[in-house]
């Protein structure tokens, strides 16, 4: 099984980062893949609502300048997708944003590729606004008919400065519990799938 997180966040060694390379860790216990895909330091546009996906029914979005199409096909291929963001002004990352809206659009336009996929999502934040981020992630997961992994409290960790969110332990002990609800939904599909 296969499973890819997007990270968000512009920092290579972020909050973020550290979060989903956790989740990356504890899900190969499980035996589990994880290819984490970087987005945070990308020049992505944002959708333009062309139809362009639509028309076309091509799997990708029209702009091909960036990795934006390279990681649809990657994630139309596993069995999971994660969804990491920093907190920034209450809401989800800006290049994160425009990520997603094209890469959903483009999956929904094309029939559903993400259609009972285990999906999950989680945040990092400062304060504030990780509640709104994380309702926004899993805006994109719920609208593409994915089965959401959910953990025992919101998928939110606290962090400011450089691996600060490593001193959050409620915040990891939430992060391993949402993974190892990611790993129970996956093999529950896994075994739907064999029927």
């Amino acid at each position: 099984m296969r499973v890819v997180a997007i990270n968000g966040s512009p920092r290579p060694r972020g909050n973020t980062n550290f979060m989903i390379s956790r989740v990356s860790a504890k899900l190969s216990e499980h035996g589990i893949e994880c290819e984490i895909i970087e987005v945070g330091r990308e020049a992505i546009r944002g959708c333009q609502g062309c139809d362009a996906c639509y028309r076309l029914k091509n799997r990708t979005c029209r702009f091909n300048d960036d990795i934006v199409n390279s990681s649809i096909k990657s994630m139309a291929e596993a069995d999971g997708i994660i969804l990491g963001s920093p907190v920034y002004f209450s809401g989800v990352a800006g290049q994160m944003k425009s990520f997603l809206d094209r890469v959903f659009y483009v999956a929904d336009a094309n029939g559903g590729l993400f259609r009972h996929k285990v999906g999950a999502a989680l945040v990092v934040a400062h304060r504030s606004g990780g509640s709104a981020a994380l309702d926004g992630l899993n805006h994109y997961l719920s609208y593409s008919e994915m089965t959401i992994a959910t953990s025992n409290y919101w998928s939110i960790a606290h962090g400011t400065g450089p691996r600060d969110v490593m001193t959050d332990h409620e915040g990891i002990r939430i992060i391993e519990t949402l993974t190892d609800n990611i790993a129970f939904l996956l093999h529950c599909r896994d075994m739907a799938l064999m029927t």
